[in-house]
């Protein structure tokens, strides 16, 4: 059989594919191990700078594994289990997309929903094609939300909309997607790869080390005071000074030219 996540990696971007199009690409537990084995090995590389994460086929992620819950309620599995389970597999999934330190981008062509939903929104980019849908289903097979979406829905719709998209477990399409702030950009079907690949490329080529700061200081700016988040600013500051990059950018800066960062 196949890989489940398939990984592949050039010019400083590595692509993680979601490879169970049969299965609309569910979270099942193979690929949420998938995802975190490769998110972790991706930490040891030097020649990576940018993450996409995409389903293979015609669907993003069609969420959680329908067939692991109906295989529960059949044997009147343990709910300890059950919670167990949800939290190694779909929770530290979700844990390991969004604390992961290089920038990552959902390249959504098709539905992404439950969980896969989830998994779109913890990048930190959302590129959708014209084709691309999104909704929160957990209430169509009776559960209450999971995967971080209580954590990431309000953070980027506010908790208004969160509450619609959950109560009423609406797909919307891309174009009110765009508008909610759900996908940062769509593209047109015959454009989308091409779209992406110039996107994902002007990323890859940033200051690594300054977007690893930017990332971290971003999430956490929420819950932070002024103060703190720019004390916070300051520290990450002094420690790019001394990047490689920085003196790129300045030299570039003062000669009128473009900054070419090697990511150091």
């Amino acid at each position: 059989m196949t890989d489940p996540v398939i990984m592949t990696v050039s010019d400083g971007v590595a692509t993680l594919t979601l490879n169970r199009p049969d299965d609309r690409n569910a979270l099942t537990r193979e690929i949420s191990d998938g995802l975190q084995e490769h998110l972790a090995a991706l930490e040891d590389r030097d020649d990576v700078r940018c993450v996409v994460v995409e389903g293979e086929g015609d669907v993003f992620s069609a969420g959680g594994d329908i067939k692991q819950m109906h295989e529960r309620l059949e044997n009147n599995g343990s709910l300890d289990d059950a919670v167990a389970e949800l939290e190694r597999t779909t929770s530290e999934t979700m844990a390991r997309v969004v604390t992961c330190p290089y920038p990552t981008v959902a390249k959504i062509d098709g539905p992404a929903v439950g969980a896969g939903a989830n998994l779109a929104i913890a990048c930190d980019v959302q590129l959708a094609s014209a084709s691309a849908s999104i909704g929160f289903l957990f209430r169509q097979v009776g559960l209450s939300i999971d995967a971080g979406t209580s954590y990431l829905l309000p953070r980027i719709v506010g908790e208004n909309v969160a509450k619609e998209l959950v109560y009423t477990g609406e797909v919307v399409d891309a174009e009110r997607a765009a508008d909610l702030s759900l996908f940062n950009h769509v593209y047109p079907d015959e454009e989308f790869d091409d779209r992406v690949a110039e996107f994902v490329g002007r990323v890859a080529s940033g200051p690594t080390v300054a977007f690893r700061h930017a990332k971290r200081l971003l999430r956490e700016g929420l819950d932070k005071s002024l103060d703190r988040a720019m004390v916070d600013e300051a520290t990450a500051q002094g420690i790019v000074f001394e990047t490689e990059d920085h003196a790129e950018g300045v030299e570039a800066f003062l000669e009128d030219r473009d900054p070419q960062f090697e990511g150091r």
